[in-house]
This record gives structure tokens, sequence and C-alpha cells, in this order.
């Protein structure tokens, strides 16, 4: 897949940029992969521009990018400070009922590079969670994590018994149409597949404060697949 940024910008002012990343892109650049990265398409529209954060390759949606040195650091400063709101939205497994929940579960990083909760030594990580729909035996969740760690939603989602869509690392269902759509029927000698083909996380919306406090306040539409 070929990345082209001015297909995918959502804003754009004097300082900022912000793109609606699709899933299977990577926000840096990958040594082994071949296609165009988030930060290469971006240095290639701006040369100034620097990703002010990141998401994971399979996770889709909001991206802020600066455009100047002044931007980039107004926006890390906020970051560090946690004081830019991030709403990321999932489809979990099963039926679930969250009103304001927060999960306070401190996590660290294996040496396989996954997640795990660690009450002794790992560092402090919170989401506040909230079921926005159900779906057959599946739910729209609104996650807004208050901390930033390495696959902190996943992870959390996953001790709630609502594992991410897809999310087989961490214990997320496949998810069929048979299990949404009740008179769903496969045609005969057919093989169902799933109707997502990477786990169900999509950074939806980010609020930070312009380089002259102007409030920005951004959202980002849904991909097809999702």
């Amino acid at each position: 897949m070929r990345f082209k940024i001015r297909n995918h910008i959502i804003f754009e002012n004097e300082n900022y940029i912000a793109v609606n990343k699709p899933a299977g892109i990577s926000s840096l650049h990958e040594r082994l992969g071949r296609n165009l990265s988030v930060v290469e398409a971006v240095k290639a529209y701006d040369e100034d521009a620097q990703l002010c954060h990141r998401l994971d390759k399979y996770t889709s949606g909001l991206l802020l990018i600066s455009k100047n040195a002044e931007a980039y650091r107004n926006a890390a400063i906020q970051f560090e400070k946690r004081k830019v709101g991030k709403v990321y939205h999932a489809v979990s497994c099963g039926i679930h009922d969250f009103k304001d929940l927060t999960i306070d579960l401190p996590l660290t990083t294996t040496r396989s590079g996954r997640a795990s909760v660690n009450k002794a030594k790992g560092k402090e990580s919170k989401t506040r969670v909230n079921s926005i729909e159900n779906f057959g035996k599946f739910t729209l969740v609104e996650c807004t994590p208050l901390t930033g760690r390495l696959h902190q939603i996943r992870i959390h989602l996953a001790s709630l018994g609502a594992s991410i869509a897809m999310d087989e690392v961490y214990g997320g269902c496949v998810p069929y149409l048979s299990a949404i759509k009740p008179k769903f029927n496969l045609s005969k000698g057919s093989e169902e597949i799933p109707i997502i083909g990477r786990f169900a996380l999509h950074a939806y919306g980010l609020n930070i404060k312009d380089v002259n406090g102007d409030k920005l306040d951004i959202t980002a539409e849904y991909p097809k697949d999702f």
C-alpha cells in the first residue's frame, strides 16, 4: 500500500497537519518494508514536518504532525504533561456496559515487544472506558488513555474480558458477519471470512492547544473496514 498524504489530510493550518492514517501504514520508516511510511510521505510534502506522536501500524486514525520547530515544541510539552486529549474507538468482543470506568493497571514491555500487567514493576497506566453501542456479540467502546503506554488500550480492554476484535495477541475473537446479522446465509461450499482483517482500533479524536493558545479539536472518520 502506497501512502499519498494529500488523500488523507483532515486538517491543516500554518503549524499543524492532521492525517487519517490507514491501517497497515507505519508511522515511522520500516527498514525491511517497501511501503511508504507516514513520516516519509510527510517529509516529501513539507521537509520541516515532524510527527508529534505515533500509532501502531495496524491502528487507523488521527496522527498530528508539526510544520515547524515551535509547533513541535508546543505539542511535545503538552504530550509530556498529559495535556493532550486523545480518544480511541474500538470494537470489543462481547456485550459490555461500561460507564466512565477507569482501568488502573501498571504495564511493562516484555522482551517479545508485547505489554503485560506488572503491579510490582510496571509504569502507571490508566484508561477511561465507555460503551457506545452494542452490535450482536460485539460492543463499540470509547477509550480515553490518561497515560501513553505501549498497547495500553489493547491490554486494558483485555483485562476486562473485552478484548478488541481480531486482536489475537491479547485474546481477541475473530468477528464474522454471522455473529451480527441474524439472517446471514453462507453460500454452499464457501468459507466465511472475518469482516475486518486487523484489530479493530481507531484513533478517533484529539484535542490540543495551538501555538497561539487556540484549541484544536480534530476527529477522524472511520475507515471502511472499521
